[in-house]
């Protein structure tokens, strides 16, 4: 299987993205293709003692930037960016699955644009896979459409329960509908309209999950607006990582909760474990219609390297295939347009 790794996409890059991408070709047995300054990728790799052994560089000696502009990945002026090249190759089957930490929006245009979307869908989404109170959920969309109507978010629905069901095994998955209240008619036109027809696809719906739920196993696929699911993830983010802060603060406060400390050490890191988005990788852009997967900005090595596990599990289960399928059962004479 090959993966194509964007080498110059993200805070860290090119350093932490080579090391986690020849990490994960040794231990996943993956064919890795970077794309990017080659001459770079080569200096970086050797100051590091990192063996490019086995690995394929395509030379794209451009950046795509977080100040450029997301559908510029069409144009001439970015043609030689890590970024546009590695679409590319993705699209012309030059490799079975494309990651990238770069622009988020840039790799949304890029795979509505550039590879295409699957037949019937209306359009893309980030879905990232993020751990809650028992387990983990599917957040659908969590950042490119930020205006949507009722049809594309019963989409979601259904290519986030595939997903669920292929990737992270869960048997029939719960679909929930984020929305201000449990009761069916809370809401917004667009929430009470999506309810309508969620409550008529082929998923596991069981109906609006507020917010307040959404961390406590509310369900196993929660669908929303790109606003809203941005909104969520990033609240979700920064609630994680300011209790972790109060809770170290606590434990270090005093020889007492020191002590403490050292009693509970072994069940404080399985709860870290558990809460920290790097074990979960890379978000499957839904809807592409090839493998394409986005690392949040500042990921490193062990980030990048959990992205590419995930990218295998997504191509080994065939997603794309199954997605496409369940697609079949909702079309309408206006899908496929945007």
């Amino acid at each position: 299987m090959r993966i194509i790794v964007d080498a110059f996409g993200g805070d860290n890059a090119p350093l932490e993205v080579i090391r986690g991408a020849v990490e994960a070709k040794n231990e996943y047995g993956v064919d890795i293709i970077l794309t990017g300054d080659e001459e770079i990728i080569k200096k970086v790799s050797a100051e590091n003692g990192i063996s490019l052994d086995g690995v394929r560089i395509v030379h794209a000696p451009d950046v795509f930037t977080n100040n450029d502009q997301p559908t510029s990945i069409r144009t001439k002026a970015k043609a030689n960016t890590s970024l546009a090249v590695g679409f590319r190759l993705l699209k012309e089957g030059e490799g079975d699955a494309f990651l990238s930490a770069g622009n988020s929006g840039a790799i949304g245009a890029g795979s509505m644009f550039i590879v295409k979307r699957i037949k019937g869908v209306k359009r893309v989404a980030f879905a990232p896979v993020i751990p809650n109170m028992t387990g983990k959920f599917m957040l659908i969309d969590s950042g490119i459409n930020t205006d949507v109507r009722p049809k594309v978010l019963q989409q979601f629905a259904v290519m986030g329960s595939v997903y669920m069901n292929k990737v992270i095994g869960i048997e029939n998955p719960r679909v929930g509908l984020a929305n201000v209240g449990a009761e069916e008619h809370k809401g917004d036109e667009l929430r009470q309209e999506t309810y309508k027809l969620l409550q008529n696809t082929p998923v596991n719906f069981i109906g609006n999950v507020e917010g307040r739920d959404i961390p406590l196993d509310g369900a196993d696929v929660v669908v929303c607006d790109g606003f809203t699911g941005n909104m969520i993830v990033k609240t979700y983010e920064g609630v994680a990582i300011a209790m972790m802060k109060k809770i170290k603060g606590i434990f270090t406060k005093s020889l007492k909760n020191k002590l403490a400390a050292a009693m509970v050490l072994g069940d404080m890191k399985e709860l870290k474990a558990n809460f920290d988005l790097d074990e979960f990788g890379g978000t499957a852009v839904l809807g592409c219609a090839k493998p394409v997967f986005k690392a949040h900005g500042n990921a490193n090595a062990k980030t990048i390297k959990n992205a590419v596990r995930v990218c295998k599990d997504y191509v080994a289960n065939d997603v794309i295939a199954t997605v496409t399928e369940a697609m079949k059962d909702i079309v309408d004479d206006e899908d496929g347009e945007a």
